[in-house]
C-alpha cells in the first residue's frame, strides 16, 4: 500500500461538503421543529365561552385549513411522506446525473434551487397569506427532488478524495454532517421561532443558498481537476487504463498503454521518449529531460479516457448493494422518524415548550455523531463493516425499549437515554449512508471507476428514503390509534429487520476474518519451524566441521 499524502485541498473539500449537507439538513429540520406552531396557525382560534368572539371571524381565522390539531397531524405526515417519496425518486436520478455531469455544478444547483423552494413554502406564502393544501404539497415535492442532489454528490466527492484505508474513520466523522445540520437547524429555529415560523424558514433557506454560491466558486469535485492523484489509484487500476503481460521466457514486461497514462496526477503522451518505462517501471534519470513540455495536467486526455458511468441495474447488481439498500430502508424509517417527529413527540407527550423540545432533541444527533465516528474507526481496524454494524443494531433494540419507558420522564434522563439511542441507531445510519456506500461504489467490478460512486450512493440512500417515506405515513396513524408505545415497538421491529438484512454479509465477513486468522497463525508456525530447522542445520554443520579438524 502506497502512502497517500493529504493536502490543504483535502481539508477544504471535507469542510465544504460537510457544511453543504449540514445546511441541507438544517432546512429539513426547520419543518420538523415548527410542526406544533404550524398546527396552531392552520387551525382556528377557539375562545372561552365567557369572552365575546372577535368579529369578523374570517379575519382572525383566515389561516383556517383544518378544524382541529388532530386533523392537521395527518396532513403534516403527508407532507413528510411526499417529501421523502420525491426525495427517494430524486436520489435514484441524481446519483446517475452526478456520475455523468460535473458534481460541483449539480450540488450548487441543488442547494440554491432547494433554498428557493423552502423560502417559497415557509416565507412567501405566509407573507402573502396564501394557504392551499395542494400547493403546499406541490412545492414540497419539488423541494424533495432538489434536495436529493445533495447526498450522492457529496459522498462521491469525498470518495474521490479519501482512500478506503482511512474511509471508515474519515467518512464516519464526516457523516456527522447530517446530525450537525440538525443541531444547527434546531438552534436557528429556537432563536427566531418566537417571531413566527416564517422567520425560521427565512434564516435556514438563506444559509443554504449562500452555501450553494460558495460551492460553485470554491469546491473541487476530484483531485484530478487540480493535477493530484486519486487515492487507491495505484492499487486499483481500471481495466481500460493498462494491462501487464509477462513473457515467461525472458521475464520482460510488456505494458500496453492507451494514448495517455496517469502517473502521479499528470498525463504523459504515449510514444514520448521521456514517458517510456524501463523494466522496473521507473524512468531513467539520464534520459529524462529537466523540463518536460509534453507533461500536462489531465485535461482533454481525461475527458477522452474518462471511465464510462455504469447504469442503474449494473450498480444494483454489485455485491452487497441490494442487501445494504434494503437494510437502510428499515433503518432510515427509524432514523428519520426520530428526525421528523421527535420534537413533536416531546411536546405532546411531556407538554414541554416547543423550544425546550427542540433543544432536547439535539441529544439524539450528538449520540449519532459519536457513534458514527467510533464505528467508522473500529471498522477501519477490522477492514470489515458488518461485523460492527450488527452488534450495534442489536444493542439499539433494548436502548429503544428503555427510552420508551418511564425512566425518560425528566429532562436530564430523557436527554441521556436519547443520546444512547442516537449512538446505536443514528451512528449506524451514518456509517451505512456514508462509509459503506463509498465502499460499495469502489469495489470489485467498478474498482478504479470514479463514475459509479454517486449511482451506488443514490441507490442505497434512495431505497432508504422509500422506507423513511413509509414511516412518515405509519407513525401518525399508529400513534393516533394505538399510542406512542406502539410506535416504538415498530422502531424495534425495523431495527431487527435491518440486522437480518445484513446477516448474510455478516456471516461471510466473520468467515473471512477467521480464515485470515488461521492463515496468519499458520504462517507464524511455518516461520518458527523454518527458523528451528535452520538453526539445527547450522549446529549440525558446525559439529561436522569440528569432527573433520579433530
Amino acid at each position: 500500500m502506497t502512502k497517500y499524502t493529504y493536502t490543504h485541498h483535502h481539508v477544504a473539500v471535507f469542510l465544504l461538503t460537510f457544511l453543504s449537507y449540514a445546511f441541507f439538513h438544517a432546512t429539513r429540520k426547520t419543518f420538523s421543529n415548527v410542526k406544533s406552531t404550524i398546527s396552531d396557525e392552520w387551525t382556528p382560534s377557539y375562545h372561552n365561552d365567557t369572552v365575546n368572539y372577535t368579529k369578523p371571524d374570517r379575519i382572525w381565522n383566515h389561516r383556517h385549513m383544518f378544524d382541529t390539531r388532530g386533523d392537521a397531524e395527518p396532513y403534516l405526515g403527508i407532507l413528510d411522506a411526499v417529501f421523502m417519496i420525491s426525495y427517494a425518486v430524486g436520489l435514484y436520478i441524481s446519483g446517475m446525473i452526478g456520475d455523468r455531469f460535473n458534481m460541483r455544478l449539480v450540488l450548487s444547483f441543488g442547494m440554491c434551487s432547494s433554498a428557493l423552494m423552502v423560502f417559497l413554502f415557509g416565507v412567501v406564502f405566509e407573507w402573502l397569506h396564501f394557504y392551499n393544501k395542494y400547493v403546499y404539497i406541490l412545492v414540497w415535492i419539488l423541494n424533495g427532488l432538489l434536495q436529493s442532489t445533495g447526498w450522492p454528490t457529496v459522498v462521491a466527492i469525498m470518495g474521490n478524495w479519501f482512500g478506503r484505508y482511512s474511509r471508515g474513520l474519515v467518512l464516519g466523522l464526516w457523516s456527522a454532517c447530517a446530525s450537525v445540520g440538525n443541531i444547527i437547524g434546531a438552534f436557528l429555529v429556537s432563536g427566531v421561532l418566537n417571531y413566527g415560523y416564517d422567520y425560521a424558514f427565512l434564516v435556514t433557506s438563506s444559509v443554504l443558498f449562500a452555501g450553494g454560491i460558495v460551492n460553485f466558486f470554491g469546491l473541487v469535485s476530484t483531485p484530478k481537476d487540480i493535477g493530484l492523484s486519486i487515492p487507491d489509484e495505484d492499487s486499483a487500476v481500471h481495466p481500460q487504463e493498462y494491462s501487464v503481460l509477462v513473457n515467461e521466457r525472458d521475464s520482460e514486461e510488456t505494458i500496453n498503454m492507451p494514448q495517455a497514462y496517469h502517473k502521479q496526477g499528470r498525463c504523459v503522451e504515449d510514444g514520448d521518449v521521456a514517458g517510456q518505462l524501463t523494466n522496473d517501471g521507473v524512468e531513467s534519470e539520464e534520459e529524462a529531460p529537466l523540463i518536460r513540455s509534453h507533461e500536462r495536467y489531465c485535461g482533454a486526455s481525461n475527458a477522452e479516457n474518462r471511465p464510462k458511468a455504469i447504469g442503474f441495474c449494473s450498480a444494483l447488481c454489485l455485491p452487497g448493494v441490494a442487501l445494504y439498500a434494503l437494510a437502510y430502508a428499515c433503518l432510515k424509517l427509524v432514523n428519520y422518524s426520530f428526525f421528523f417527529w421527535l420534537p413533536y413527540y416531546l411536546h405532546n407527550k411531556y407538554r414541554w415548550k416547543e423550544t425546550v423540545a427542540d433543544d432536547i432533541s439535539i441529544w439524539y444527533d450528538v449520540g449519532g455523531i459519536i457513534g458514527g465516528t467510533i464505528f467508522g474507526f473500529v471498522s477501519d481496524r477490522f477492514q470489515h463493516r458488518s461485523v460492527i454494524v450488527i452488534p450495534m443494531l442489536l444493542l439499539g433494540i433494548p436502548a429503544l425499549f428503555i427510552y420508551n419507558s418511564d425512566l425518560s420522564n425528566t429532562l436530564t434522563m430523557n436527554g441521556l437515554l436519547m443520546a444512547v439511542v442516537g449512538f446505536f441507531i443514528g451512528g449506524v445510519a451514518n456509517l451505512v449512508s456514508a462509509a459503506i456506500s463509498a465502499d460499495l461504489g469502489k469495489q470489485g467490478p467498478v474498482q478504479g471507476n470514479s463514475e459509479a460512486l454517486a449511482t451506488v450512493t443514490g441507490i442505497v440512500d434512495g431505497t432508504g428514503s422509500v422506507g423513511a417515506a413509509i414511516g412518515q405515513i405509519l407513525v401518525p396513524v399508529i400513534q393516533d390509534r394505538l399510542g406512542w408505545k406502539s410506535v416504538f415497538y415498530l422502531f424495534m421491529l425495523m431495527t431487527l429487520l435491518t440486522a437480518l438484512c445484513i446477516l448474510p454479509l455478516f456471516v461471510r465477513e466473520v468467515k473471512d476474518i477467521c480464515a485470515n486468522y488461521r492463515n496468519r497463525t499458520g504462517n507464524l508456525r511455518y516461520k518458527g519451524v523454518s527458523v528451528t530447522n535452520q538453526n539445527s542445520s547450522e549446529i549440525t554443520q558446525g559439529e561436522e566441521t569440528e569432527d573433520l579438524f579433530d
